[in-house]
């Protein structure tokens, strides 16, 4: 017999929360988890996954544009939004059920409720059962953020973004990280009037500037306007439903929908943490060690909710790490260096490792080696845009710190070369590999 009703309960059946349950549940231990959503978490239900099925319904409308220099004579072409909408939607019901499977598969218990944390060892259902846990995991992810701003209730996040009962003619995004960019080529390909606004005058905070200084004009090529420094203070909604948003000390701007991209904070509010007597962060992020653990020796946390890399393959990994910790006898971390990350603008971009800023700033001698071309793909486009890529290389032992990429594929071509840079590899054994032409890869390998 056992003192509690299950060895982990985790709160929250995101990518980390799914994984950690399986893992434990491997190991024998009785495992239950909570969602008061949809099983797959923010990637899978309203994030990565459905926003990469956009990007490349996007891309198709590019491919169309180039048709006639394909040799291909199209006619009666049209675009229906609600036709992309639904796809995206039945994948996602698709993908909530294999996880929904998996769970099931490896005996774990689900409550399609809300769970809050009581106790140390006791969760609170939202049905008002109590259950205890010798562990407790809290995955419960993060949320966008909205900003103070009278009109703010006009305005929709990410979360809705796949819910639009039409394509908007005018979008105004507010924000220049990933989540706005992403969704500016997104609209701006699909044929809507894309406006970016934002409090600063740069883009894609933490990329190499080399890639965010050439894919600003590119986008701009595109017909995305961009207004910066120009923060919204007021939105307003007309009689017929449309807006005006007003940003800055510009003009004001029109527009069909309003979309807000201001970054995402740890969803810990109301979860109750104080009941164990854990003091969350000044980000509302839960504070843990390299084990995954809170002050409370009996809740670990893992994910976005710890506010430490936002990246759905390291919640993954922090979940296992963390089933195995506490479950299978082999104590193990996560490590966050040399994590490769993209984002999926048009063209996309990828870096794995430090930047030229970073690596000047913690190694006395670098050396920066880089290839500026046209993608042959792009011959087919009237418009010039170039690839670029970057090597960022240690002087004095001539290992590969940094891989920087702008251009179609570059994350698809990273991640194998995330392996280069994680694996400590030199330029010298970049130099000695023969390229794959013609690729675009084949310039990772051609620097001098």
């Amino acid at each position: 017999m056992t003192d509690f009703d299950y060895d982990l309960f985790v709160i929250g059946a995101g990518s980390g929360g799914v994984r950690a349950s399986r893992i434990a549940a491997s190991h024998g231990a009785r495992v239950a988890v909570a969602e008061e959503f949809r099983v797959g978490g923010t990637c899978v239900i309203r994030g990565c996954v459905p926003k990469k099925l956009l990007v490349y319904a996007s891309h198709f409308a590019h491919s169309l544009h180039d048709a006639p220099t394909y040799g291909w004579t199209l006619q009666g072409q049209s675009f229906d939004w609600a036709a992309l909408r639904d796809f995206v939607a039945s994948d996602v019901d698709r993908l909530e059920r294999a996880y929904t499977s998996t769970l099931d598969s490896n005996k774990v218990e689900h409550f399609h409720e809300r769970a809050t944390v009581a106790g140390p060892n006791s969760v609170r259902l939202a049905s008002g059962r109590e259950i205890t846990a010798r562990h407790i995991l809290i995955a419960v992810g993060a949320w966008p953020v909205m900003p103070e701003f009278e009109g703010v209730e006009h305005c929709i996040t990410s979360n809705e973004v796949f819910h639009l009962p039409e394509l908007p003619r005018r979008v105004v995004i507010q924000g220049a990280g990933y989540i706005a960019l992403e969704f500016a080529g997104v609209f701006n390909a699909l044929g809507s009037a894309v406006t970016v606004v934002n409090r600063s005058d740069k883009i894609l905070r933490g990329y190499d500037h080399d890639l965010t200084d050439r894919l600003l004009p590119i986008l701009q090529a595109r017909g995305i306007e961009f207004g910066f420094n120009r923060p919204i203070r007021k939105v307003e909604e007309a009689a017929d439903g449309s807006l005006l948003v007003h940003a800055g000390e510009g003009e004001p701007i029109p527009a069909d929908v309003v979309l807000v991209a201001t970054g995402r904070r740890p969803k810990t509010a109301g979860l109750g943490l104080e009941n164990a007597g854990i003091e969350l962060g000044a980000n509302g992020e839960i504070p843990v060690n390299e084990y995954n653990a809170t002050t409370c020796p009996s809740i670990h946390a893992v994910g976005d909710v710890t506010d430490r890399v936002q990246l759905t393959p390291v919640a993954i990994r922090e979940g296992h790490a963390f089933a195995d910790t506490v479950f299978g006898n082999a104590p193990r971390t996560v490590a966050y260096d040399h994590i490769p990350s993209a984002v999926f603008t048009q063209p996309p971009i990828a870096a794995v490792g430090l930047t030229e800023h970073e690596a000047r700033a913690q190694y006395p001698e670098v050396k920066v080696f880089k290839s500026d071309f046209r993608p042959m793909q792009n011959m087919f486009s009237a418009t010039a845009e170039r690839g670029y890529y970057k090597l960022v290389v240690d002087g004095a032992s001539d290992r590969v710190l940094g891989i920087h990429m702008l251009g179609p594929d570059a994350p698809e071509i990273l991640q194998a070369a995330a392996i280069a840079v994680k694996a400590g590899l030199t330029k010298a054994q970049f130099d000695e590999t023969v390229a794959l032409h013609p690729s675009m890869a084949e310039e990772l390998v051609l620097m001098r």
